[in-house]
């Protein structure tokens, strides 16, 4: 299968660098703030130091953005009340996808826990370079090492928490300079079930560990080449969500990137590599009447080529063309023996992705910006399995047969033609206030599971799940304006936006209770507010978001849209030491809709208040701690999975933790 994707691969970016076209992309000019920010090549700062379970859970502070729990570990990113498919995941600049068919494992759990990357969310079109938003992007970059000066940097953390009884440890050393280095990371960590706020045990436990070998030089005219080769091993992971638990998952990733000075900008080419092999079953970690097992694998490859210009003070401009090709496949095994093959989940899915995308940003003046950006990707999916059979005797059929038997296509061979666009706009109407305006136009084609998923039950309909290969791909329209300011220490944003999404893909149940997809028209909008200030000690900020989702056609509301969030948060920092008091409220959602299946029900309000701090020891040690659900209080987001834990039967949706106390010390040098 490998050599497979690899010539499929080859071929696709044969094919795409014939058509590179003379055209254009851009990127913002602003000093103070730009719209894109390449990072691809280049140091950045490092992110923050906030302790949490994993990375992606920083993003909780962002009101925009839910997070969906089904264990442990594998949080699901909900952004303006979309998520999965319709949320792209970036680590420096490439995508990896999942191979859990029930994303045990979405691409925010690839994030590195040994060198936290910098979090970047984005919700509308400020370019289409990494293809186009459709509910959101979250935007993973690693720092590269600081040497000020010597001739090796490094950091070593041991950590804890009480409540799961969580360890970690990780660290990293490079040597080199700014220009040359080479830098090894890695790092371990593990917990058992947490309890939450009631004391029930939540099934959570996990076993993480990460090994990431990375390496850049650069030459005095500019030239760059980085490197890097890392491999994740996740052990035992538990899932109060699912049905079944994750014994075994495993990453390899490998990236190579080069660029250069060119003219009046610079040229950058990425090709990326993934592999990911999960096993999940509802027998190594829990008791099971009936064994099931599955066994699936993805592999993922990339290239991207750039080219960034800014012939003038005013203009920037930019072209590019990427190539991805993937490759999906999953089996279902039950019986005594494990011996028999129920489903062919994913059956050999291939897609091959090819894109164009051309942006230019123009400074009318120093007060008005322009930009727009158009971009083209032909989509191609063929199912090579579709006519596997699977099941034994008059009850034996193949993924093919289920597609023809619930929605009547005979065709798994897809071809999609996506043309994208945006214009934006930033007019700088007072010395302290902008309006920024964006209108997109975003086409995305739907994934792999919407398509083809065939997990069949022959005597249970209600268990049955089937994509369905002639879905046709998701138009957005969005339209977005925003009044950024700031003045005397203070700051603030105000936002509303709508989205009108033609064909929108929706997993709801059919009248045998199939769990199904079909296309609908929808309606998304919502307001955002952020209102800050800080003297340099002290520091607040308040932050709002509300999103209302609507299925047009059958004129009720979509599922999973969380509800009215607020934040608050009060910060004290000197001479190295910080303090923060996080307050998180959330309206109850009774907005849902319950024949889809996807809402378990409706979810009451919550308020929960974190605390944290880090501290300065000595000139290169430092103790980070927190206190997370400080009242103990039990409760979880109203887009977490349904709750299935036998330990805590009452539970609607799978909770959060109790009250936490993590402590970590790092030592850097």
């Amino acid at each position: 299968m490998a050599t497979a994707i690899g010539a499929r691969f080859i071929g696709l970016c044969a094919a795409g660098f014939v058509s590179l076209p003379a055209g254009v992309l851009a990127q913002e000019g602003s000093p103070d703030l730009p719209v894109i920010r390449v990072t691809e090549g280049q140091s950045i700062e490092e992110a923050s130091s906030k302790l949490a379970s994993e990375p992606v859970e920083r993003l909780s502070a962002n009101p925009s953005v839910s997070l969906s729990r089904m264990g442990g570990r594998g949080l699901e990113p909900v952004i303006r009340g979309q998520s999965q498919e319709r949320v792209d995941v970036l680590l420096d600049g490439i995508r990896v996808e999942g191979a859990c068919p029930n994303r045990m494992d979405p691409p925010t759990s690839r994030l590195s826990t040994a060198l936290a990357p910098l979090l970047e969310v984005r919700t509308s079109n400020q370019t289409l370079r990494w293809g186009p938003i459709t509910g959101g992007q979250v935007v993973a970059t690693t720092a590269a090492p600081v040497f000020d000066g010597s001739i090796t940097t490094g950091h070593l953390t041991v950590g804890g928490a009480d409540n799961g009884n969580g360890k970690l440890v990780n660290g990293s050393a490079a040597v080199g300079s700014d220009s040359a280095w080479l830098r090894l990371a890695g790092g371990y960590d593990e917990a058992d079930d947490y309890e939450d706020g009631d004391g029930n045990e939540v099934r959570s436990a996990y076993k993480n560990s990460e090994a990431r070998l990375d390496a850049a030089w650069q030459a005095d005219n500019g030239f760059y080449i980085k490197g890097l080769v890392s491999r994740q091993e996740e052990r035992d992971v538990k899932y109060a969500g699912s049905g079944m638990d994750a014994p075994k998952t495993d990453t390899d990733i490998m990236r190579l990137e080069l660029g250069s000075p060119l003219a009046n900008g610079n040229w950058n080419l990425l090709a990326w590599q993934a592999d990911v092999d999960h096993i999940m079953d509802n027998f190594s970690l829990r008791e099971a009447m009936m064994k099931m097992l599955t066994d699936s694998e993805t592999e993922t490859r990339g290239l991207r080529l750039t080219l960034d210009q800014s012939p003038d003070a005013r203009t920037d401009w930019a072209i590019g063309v990427d190539v991805e090709t993937n490759n999906w496949y999953a089996e279902r095994f039950g019986g005594a023996n494990l011996d028999m093959l129920t489903s062919v989940l994913w059956p050999d899915v291939d897609r091959d992705r090819f894109g164009l995308f051309a942006e230019r940003f123009y400074r009318v003046n120093p007060e008005l910006k322009l930009g727009g950006g158009v971009r083209y990707d032909r989509v191609e999916m063929s199912a090579g399995a579709a006519d596997d059979l699977f099941g034994s005797g008059m009850m034996a059929m193949s993924a093919a047969d289920a597609y023809e038997l619930i929605y009547g296509t005979t065709n798994t061979d897809v071809t999609d033609d996506n043309f994208s666009g945006f214009v934006s706009s930033d007019w700088r109407f007072s010395p302290v206030q902008s309006l920024v305006v964006t209108a997109s136009h975003s086409v995305r084609s739907p994934g792999v599971t919407e398509r083809y998923i065939a997990s069949w039950n022959s005597m249970d309909p209600s268990r049955r799940w089937v994509g369905n290969p002639a879905l046709d791909p998701e138009t957005h329209r969005k339209l977005e304006l925003a009044m950024p300011g700031q003045s005397n220490g203070w700051h603030w944003r105000p936002a509303v936006w709508v989205d009108q999404v033609d064909d929108f893909v929706l997993r709801t149940r059919n009248a045998d209770r199939v769990s199904v997809y079909r296309n609908i028209d929808a309606r998304l909008m919502g307001v955002e507010a952020q209102l800050g200030w800080s003297n340099g000690t002290w520091s607040t900020d308040s932050s709002l978001a509300s999103v209302r989702g609507e299925n047009r056609d059958d004129n009720k509301p979509l599922p999973q849209i969380p509800p009215v969030q607020f934040i608050q948060t009060l910060g004290w920092q000197h001479m190295g030491h910080a303090l923060e008091l996080e307050w998180i409220l959330a309206r109850r959602q009774d907005r849902v809709d319950l024949e889809s299946g996807q809402d378990p029900g409706t979810s009451p309000g919550y308020g929960v208040l974190n605390l944290s701090g880090s501290h300065p020891l000595a000139d290169y040690l430092s103790v980070s701690w927190a206190v997370d659900n400080l009242f103990d209080n039990t409760w979880a987001p109203h887009v977490s999975r349904a709750n299935t834990d036998p330990f805590n039967p009452e539970a609607v949706r799978v909770n959060e933790p109790g009250r936490t106390l993590r402590a970590a010390l790092t030592a850097r040098w």
